[in-house]
């Protein structure tokens, strides 16, 4: 390995896992990567209606995969990339101290203190009920604004528990504060990306929609300043894991936009994207912000370059198939029997690809809702005693997400936007030959399933694109 070679350190702060890689800045390779379970999920005051993570354990996550690259390599870097999680927030307190500090001066590893930080409220909390979500103002903006949005969690706990905000200063995403707490910020930077995940901001000013919030009693003291996607929101401010210090870091980036980087080959390609949740999106070309049909479920976010995303997002995708393996795993301790999760998917995968899984079952599969029909849930229909094996319920639960995904984005749309191909992603897709199967027959299109659309591969060359 040449002592020349620069790189890039690239890293994805997602829903369940953290992944980390080295870039190649010359060839555009991964020479090395690591990746994570955060395990970071923790029980709500609102029950299921809630969904938090806990901020030490997902830093902890981090620290860990970036000291697993190698040590010769850490050295090389000379950029930083970040993503993460889109719409999620979190609040922090700096003022006389900062929410993360190093026990040993020599440690490349911070620890967070607990008390200076909250939980992470992720785009998966649905404390923000229609009845709340109908009480708040309109954005200014062609992005609508749901549960699970940065700035609607932040109106629900003013209205709620406004107790909280006494004792915290600054928000953002948790990728956000991830790169504040590498580059010692005192207060976080945004990108464009992630504040549009927030709502109430306007992509064609990039100005958060203040006048509107402040009228609403909206704490607008922690909207972060924003930057243009891929800019440099800081440098490293000490040595990081072999890092030198003043390494840039650039403003941390959408998941979502960072995949769909990483993997498009060709301006008329589409990228699906099944992971914990579900998203199918192209480059919308000559795309104007007046243009927006306030019925659809697609919406335009910011991408790269001053151009926008066309997206289809689904709740439901991986984490459906997950809460159904959870299920069939308690019914078989409840039944006096243990078995792995692994061996639980390994059979179901086996029984779903078979001939015999072919059924008139009907699965929609909207255990979370859906963001335009928040109080629908799933349902199973036209059961008949010969429908009922494992594999044909299996498979009508994949047929049921592609469906449902479908039905926000149809073939019709993809092909009036001159799309020819598919291009499959996610670590959901790319395990389940069941659910690559449907695509295809859903969607009538060429499908290829790319190994890689890895958002922290995206992640390391955004930072580059304007050079």
């Amino acid at each position: 390995m040449s002592v020349e070679q620069k790189l890039i350190l690239g890293l994805d702060i997602g829903t369940t896992s953290v992944k980390v890689c080295l870039v190649d800045k010359k060839e555009r390779k991964v020479i090395a990567r690591q990746s994570k379970d955060t395990q970071a999920n923790v029980p709500s005051e609102l029950g299921c209606e809630g969904n938090k993570q806990n901020v030490p354990k997902i830093m902890s996550a981090v620290h860990i995969c970036v000291s697993r690259l190698p040590k010769e390599l850490l050295r090389q870097v000379e950029s930083i990339g970040v993503c993460g999680q889109m719409h999620g927030v979190m609040l922090w307190q700096y003022e006389e101290s900062a929410p993360w500090e190093k026990i040993d001066p020599e440690s490349s590893r911070f620890d967070i203190i607990p008390n200076q930080v909250s939980s992470l409220y992720t785009w998966q909390d649905s404390r923000c009920d229609p009845k709340f979500l109908e009480s708040l103002p309109k954005p200014k903006s062609h992005l609508k604004a749901f549960s699970g949005y940065g700035c609607n969690t932040l109106f629900w706990l003013a209205k709620y528990r406004p107790e909280k905000f006494s004792r915290f200063n600054c928000a953002g995403t948790v990728q956000d504060f991830m790169v504040a707490m590498v580059c010692n910020l005192v207060k976080p930077i945004m990108s464009v990306q992630n504040a549009a995940s927030w709502g109430y901001f306007d992509t064609k000013t990039s100005k958060w929609n203040e006048e509107l919030l402040t009228t609403a009693n909206f704490p607008v003291h922690f909207l972060p300043k924003i930057l243009e996607s891929g800019k440099v929101a800081g440098y490293l401010a000490d040595q990081w894991h072999g890092i030198p210090p003043g390494t840039p870091v650039g403003a941390a980036l959408g998941d979502l936009q960072c995949s769909v980087l990483a993997t498009l080959q060709n301006p008329d390609d589409a990228v699906l994207n099944i992971s914990t949740s579900a998203q199918l999106g192209f480059i919308a070309k000559d795309f104007h912000t007046n243009e927006v049909d306030a019925s659809s479920p697609v919406e335009y976010f910011p991408y790269f370059e001053g151009k926008y995303l066309a997206v289809a997002t689904a709740l439901n995708g991986g984490n459906a198939l997950a809460t159904f393996i959870q299920m069939l795993q308690q019914w078989v301790l409840d039944l006096g029997f243990n078995m792995p999760q692994s061996k639980v998917w390994a059979r179901v995968l086996e029984l779903g690809s078979s001939n015999s899984s072919e059924s008139s079952l009907n699965v929609v599969p909207t255990l979370l809702g859906e963001r335009h029909i928040p109080q629908q849930n799933a349902s199973i229909t036209n059961i008949d005693p010969g429908n009922l094996s494992l594999g044909q319920v299996f498979k009508a639960i994949c047929q049921g997400i592609i469906q449902n995904l479908h039905s926000m984005m149809p073939r019709e749309m993809l092909l009036n936007a001159n799309i020819s191909r598919i291009l499959g992603i996610g670590s959901a897709l790319m395990r389940n030959e069941v659910l690559q199967k449907e695509v295809r027959q859903c969607y009538q299109l060429p499908v290829v399933f790319v190994p890689g659309g890895d958002a922290a591969w995206g992640a390391a060359m955004a930072i580059h694109l304007t050079e």
